[in-house]
């Protein structure tokens, strides 16, 4: 019995190290944290456009609080094959005003880049 046991524990730590923990899942495009959501905070997905040979992500916050929300976001970019693309971008803070709307927005001049997710905290 107490062999089994071990066993069975070293079967469950081998699968558990066995995952790849470095694939990304990019069609996830909106991670927010639950305090950004508990501040009252919403927002869509963001939406890609090409504008001048830069590709454009697009999303807008809103604010459904009566007083001022400080956010923090980062805008992460992605090929085809779901490869982050350098350079990274560093984390933007901004107040979205009381019962307001803010448009956040990135660019990225790799041409490459189909994909984009962001994330907010607080």
């Amino acid at each position: 019995m107490r062999a089994c046991l071990t066993a069975l524990t070293l079967l469950i730590t081998l699968a558990g190290c066995s995952n790849d923990r470095t694939t990304i899942n990019t069609s996830q495009s909106l991670v927010m944290e639950s305090s950004v959501l508990s501040a009252g905070i919403t927002t869509d997905e963001p939406i890609i456009s090409e504008t001048e040979g830069q590709q454009r992500a697009v999303s807008t916050l809103v604010n459904q609080q009566e007083k001022p929300v400080k956010v923090t976001y980062r805008f992460y970019w992605y090929d085809d094959r779901g490869l982050e693309i350098l350079p990274y971008e560093k984390p933007r803070t901004l107040v979205v005003p009381a019962k307001g709307k803010i448009d956040i927005s990135s660019q990225t001049g790799n041409l490459t880049a189909s994909k984009v997710r962001l994330y907010l905290y607080l």
